[in-house]
């Protein structure tokens, strides 16, 4: 099996522009939440959100393809240009055919849906445009990057619902680790912040309604959680395998050594009670890497600040770690960025990245009481110096999946 390892990242998420900016925020504990300001969310009762603040689509493509791409794929291509560049690797005719991309998302282009539906209703089938298709199908920000950058190599999307991102990391893995591939721009973009996105989230009952006073939320792991808070935004990695990357004198800024992947096969939206299916993933994704528990300095969680869900992870990590669970750094991001969807186990796995670069934990923000229930260190409040060599990104979806990156310092 092939080495393979991160060359360069892009990203574009509630804290940043770029993937550098985002970390920045992430380590000075800053939040992402406000208003709701992409549509008028007056008469719900959820107004708040983690939105990409700032951007502009035309830095990145013409006047007339932003128009014909939805936010969703407007994300992933910029930051699919952003991990090119980082990465310094030039596609051409000669390796074309070995260069993949797996860009996932867990819902597409949502917006776009909404609007077409919109339309048809008010106006009439034959008002509905030619580009919906195009526009919404979960598959279009891998295809539109593929097309951007001319990857000739596999072009496909993962739809695991939160852990989409991570899933499609894991399996541009191994393609690269079995040969199919050279190198894969690979992570996930998601834009869910529209009426109905917003409207069915609140619906399932796991959103936090602090409209009024959202300075402290979302609160993962602490007693009074009440729900998440919507985010959106995309992440891309570059990865490579590890002898081409030297070959052309790459930046190599970690290794993925290992990935975990399995099923709860308990309940469409709710996690299993102790954690089993995450626990198993956990422990696969160090398996695959030829490391155990003990070798384990980092976990960034996927604490989504539902009640079950926060629960539920804890109890995994303490299955897998033992005693060790409560003397390592524990965070979830989503304190600062709110969750994603699909995009999130991507930057997460990007803030592994500079957790191992950098010795620096991220902090849990907004973290006041205890919960029993919930009783390791999680990075309370403020980033923290630590010895980081191997960081994990844990990723748990609706449908019961699991999926579990390992990442660890390159030597």
């Amino acid at each position: 099996m092939r080495r393979v390892v991160i060359t360069g990242v892009g990203a574009l998420s509630p804290l940043g522009l770029t993937a550098q900016e985002s970390w920045d925020n992430c380590v000075e504990g800053v939040s992402g939440v406000g208003p709701i300001t992409l549509f008028d969310s007056s008469d719900y009762l959820v107004q708040i959100a983690c939105e990409v603040k700032g951007f502009d689509p035309k830095k990145y493509m013409s006047p007339a393809n932003a128009r014909r791409r939805d936010r969703c794929q407007q994300l992933a291509i910029a930051a699919a240009n952003q991990a090119l560049v980082d990465s310094g690797l030039e596609i051409t005719e000669d390796n074309s055919h070995r260069v993949g991309v797996v860009i996932s998302s867990s819902i597409g282009g949502i917006s776009t849906l909404e609007n077409s539906v919109r339309q048809m209703v008010s106006n009439g089938p034959r008002r509905v445009s030619p580009l919906t298709i195009p526009m919404m199908m979960p598959n279009g920000p891998s295809g539109l990057v593929a097309i951007e950058v001319g990857a000739e190599g596999p072009a496909l999307s993962v739809s695991s619902a939160c852990a989409s991102g991570s899933d499609g990391i894991g399996l541009a893995w191994q393609y690269i680790r079995n040969g199919m591939c050279d190198a894969i721009l690979t992570g996930g973009s998601e834009a869910t912040i529209c009426r109905v996105g917003i409207a069915s989230f609140d619906r399932l009952g796991a959103m936090s309604r602090r409209n009024d006073d959202f300075s402290m939320t979302p609160q993962p792991f602490d007693k009074n959680r009440d729900g998440l808070v919507m985010g959106e935004g995309a992440c891309v990695l570059m990865l490579e395998e590890l002898t081409r990357a030297k070959e052309r004198g790459a930046n190599i800024l970690a290794e993925l050594a290992g990935y975990g992947i399995t099923g709860d096969a308990f309940h469409i939206t709710a996690p299993h009670d102790e954690g089993a299916g995450g626990a198993k993933a956990i422990v696969q994704a160090m398996e695959t890497a030829e490391l155990n528990s003990s070798d384990v300095d980092y976990i960034n969680a996927h604490g989504t600040a539902t009640p079950l869900n926060d629960a539920s992870e804890t109890r995994a990590i303490k299955t897998v770690f033992g005693q060790k669970a409560y003397e390592m750094a524990i965070s979830s991001t989503k304190s600062m960025t709110g969750h994603m969807m699909g995009a999130t186990g991507a930057l997460e796995a990007f803030f592994c990245i500079q957790a191992i670069k950098t010795q620096i934990s991220p902090p849990t923000i907004h973290y006041e009481t205890p919960d029993p229930d919930c009783d390791l260190d999680y990075v309370p409040n403020i980033a923290r110096d630590e010895c980081i060599n191997v960081a994990i990104s844990n990723s748990f979806g609706f449908g019961g999946h699991n999926s579990v990156l390992l990442l660890k310092k390159y030597v």
